[in-house]
């Protein structure tokens, strides 16, 4: 079954990889982790290369954010809390949540674009905030690619040293696949399944 993970995204070739890494940053829950990583095994195996990978996995991932942006700039608070508190559920974020973001984002600046690329916490949701403060467009860009760029190179390395390390033990990274997917999608239900929009704060609180 992993073999045919593996071979899905290699017939898909780098545009299966734009497309998987545009998803990953629109439609939860598509892991980058395993979309990148299963791309360094097939660098690793020699049916990819890795700087066409790179940078076509992370335009892909720029696109992906790009439209969160775009929503924020071009919808304004006024068209998008509405569409936050409908589809909040399946998006897993209420609007409580994106105006704490709004207030990280104006709190340390447009540089927090770059430096949550690499963090699991606040990765995409922080284009909304860059949109709704119209940070300039050319900025946005250049931060995301950037950060985006060492992120999924780092994964891609770490898949092209498993898949060289692990070569006779081909089902630990079936394991390492498949638990990578069951938790992001188990993980994703669960907040569905339990999520309730927070109570926007009182104004007359401190």
């Amino acid at each position: 079954m992993d073999q045919l993970i593996i071979e899905a995204i290699r017939q898909g070739g780098y545009l299966g990889i734009f497309l998987l890494m545009v998803l990953e940053n629109v439609v939860p829950p598509v892991p980058s982790e395993v979309i990148m990583g299963i791309g360094g095994l097939l660098v690793e195996r020699g049916h990819m290369q890795f700087w066409p990978l790179l940078i076509i996995g992370t335009a892909g991932t720029v696109a992906g954010n790009y439209f969160w942006y775009w929503l924020g700039d071009s919808w304004g608070y006024e068209r998008l809390e509405p569409f936050i508190n409908r589809w909040g559920r399946w998006l897993t974020v209420d609007w409580e949540a994106i105006v704490r973001a709004q207030v990280f984002f104006m709190k340390h600046g447009h540089w927090v674009v770059f430096a949550l690329r690499f963090s699991p916490f606040l990765r995409t949701i922080i284009s909304l905030p860059a949109g709704l403060a119209h940070m300039p467009k050319g900025r946005f860009l250049a931060y995301t690619f950037a950060g985006s760029a060492i992120w999924n190179a780092a994964l891609i390395k770490g898949g092209e040293f498993l898949g060289g390390y692990l070569q006779e033990s081909q089902h630990l990274i079936a394991w390492g696949i498949f638990g990578m997917i069951g938790l992001c999608v188990v993980g994703y239900i669960w907040r569905v399944i339990t999520w309730s929009p927070r109570p926007a704060k009182d104004e007359s609180e401190d």
